[in-house]
């Protein structure tokens, strides 16, 4: 029998973890080169992985609802002699409590924005029962191993970080119950021993081996009873964005302006062009022509387009647009930009935000999707929102936010009418975009609006 190990890729560039979110086949299946045997969830990308070889599945090494760190064995499968008889699932083997403690180094996510804090892989803490803050003395000297079996152990284990939390928080680790696989004590574990205590606390049993194909839950909150308080994990997409409008906020000094104004005459363009037999089976609506107002604003004032390289001391002047469209979906908020869209005709330009709007709702947008960005539009507007003060994509220097479009009394042509009216509101890096810079860029977008035949005039 010949086995062979399948790691966890690097499916992101630079990306140091990736948690598994489905598993597409069981021990005993057979399985053929390309062929995918699970799905997995970065920080901002749920990736399907193909298995690069023939042969039957010999284990699934962690269960779904674990992280892995990139380069770990996560599926092994034997691709050659006598292959054992399908049997039932044994009990996931758990990492060794020296290589669980180690903190990946050298390795930096290139996504701009969009990296991840560098640990080691995790497992979900289990659901503990209601009131298992404290722990009986007895059980605090001891540790499982990976077979179960228990040895004693000098301190208790736990990562620098969580050691760290632990220490803030004013909780004695020697009391606190692991979770954690071979004893770790997590992050949760310590929140827990921090709560206050509500019940009589019940005697904790050794937690038995978790089945590969037991349910976990992914994204559930933790809960217990009728608790007034539920914590959520942070992670994936969510933790992603976190760290990155942090990073963006407390980074780039941020300026907002805004502008109302009358886009009466793109709305009847929209409604035109929706009947433009060149353009049938195209989805032709308002941040389409946003889009392209954006563009032709950013070709008038090309200096809008830029990045700020903090280590080379150098403002990076970019000759392309890779327009982000902001795109809210199940997994949190994401960001996948359109390449080269200052190159792209009216058709092209609705052929790209279509499929990248499907592709996000469907959380299928890859990491590559969501690199290089350099210009971003986020419309709150379909929320019934007027405006916002959006904050910067980090790595971009200006982003745009779109807002409702209301009908208002308006005064054209020196009367009171009603109008279509929205706000914008750009907020930008005042490093590298000063006002009058951001005045007229976003004067130019309003103008476009207002007059859209300044598409084709200012073209």
């Amino acid at each position: 029998m010949t086995i062979r190990e399948f790691k966890m890729p690097d499916v992101g560039e630079g990306l140091t973890e990736a948690e598994i979110l489905k598993w597409y086949v069981q021990p005993g299946d057979t399985v053929t080169d390309g062929q995918v045997v699970c799905e997995v969830e970065t920080a901002k990308a749920a990736v399907e992985l193909p298995i690069p070889f023939d042969g039957t599945v010999h284990e699934l090494v962690f269960p779904e609802g674990t992280t892995v760190d990139v380069g770990q064995v996560i599926i092994s499968v034997n691709v050659g002699g006598d292959a054992p008889a399908p049997a039932a699932p044994a009990p996931v083997a758990a990492p060794a409590p020296e290589a669980e403690a180690e903190e990946p180094q050298g390795r930096q996510p290139v996504l701009v924005g969009y990296g991840v804090a560098a640990t080691s892989t995790r497992r979900r803490a289990r659901k503990a029962p209601a009131g298992s803050a404290a722990a009986p003395a007895a059980v605090v000297p001891e540790q499982l191993n990976g077979h179960g079996s228990v040895t004693a152990a000098a301190k208790p284990l736990a990562k620098p970080p969580v050691r760290k939390l632990a220490k803030d928080l004013g909780v004695d680790l020697t009391v606190v119950v692991p979770t954690g696989p071979d004893g770790i004590i997590t992050r949760e574990d310590v929140h827990r021993a921090a709560a206050p205590v509500t019940e009589p606390a019940p005697a904790v049993a050794a937690p038995a081996p978790t089945p590969v194909q037991a349910p976990v839950a992914v994204t559930a909150p933790v809960a217990a009873g009728d608790a007034r308080e539920t914590r959520v994990p942070i992670k994936g997409v969510r933790k992603a964005t976190a760290a990155a409008m942090v990073g963006s906020a407390f980074t780039a000094p941020h300026v907002t302006e805004f502008v109302t104004f009358d886009i009466t005459r793109t709305m009847k363009l929209v409604e035109e062009l929706k009947s433009d037999k060149d353009l049938a089976g195209l989805r032709i609506n308002p941040l389409l022509i946003i889009a392209k107002a954006v563009l032709v604003a950013v070709r008038r004032n090309p200096e809008i387009n830029a990045a700020w390289d903090e280590a080379a001391q150098e403002i990076v002047l970019k000759h392309y647009v890779n327009l982000g469209i902001a795109a809210a979906t199940p997994r949190g908020l994401i960001v996948p930009n359109i390449k080269d869209a200052h190159a792209q005709t009216l058709p092209e330009l609705s052929r790209s935000l279509s499929e990248l709007v499907a592709t996000a709702r469907e959380g299928k947008t890859t990491p590559a999707a969501m690199q290089g960005g350099t210009f971003t539009i986020t419309n709150v507007g379909v929320f019934g929102v007027d405006t916002g003060t959006p904050i910067l994509n980090p790595g971009e220097s200006a982003i745009l936010a779109v807002g409702a479009i209301k009908l208002q009394p308006w005064v054209h042509k020196g009367k009171v009418k009603p109008r279509q009216v929205t706000t914008l509101a750009l907020s930008f890096d005042h490093r590298l975009v000063d006002g009058e810079l951001g005045s007229k860029f976003l004067a130019d977008v309003a103008a476009v609006l207002e007059q859209p035949k300044r598409l084709m005039t200012w073209a």
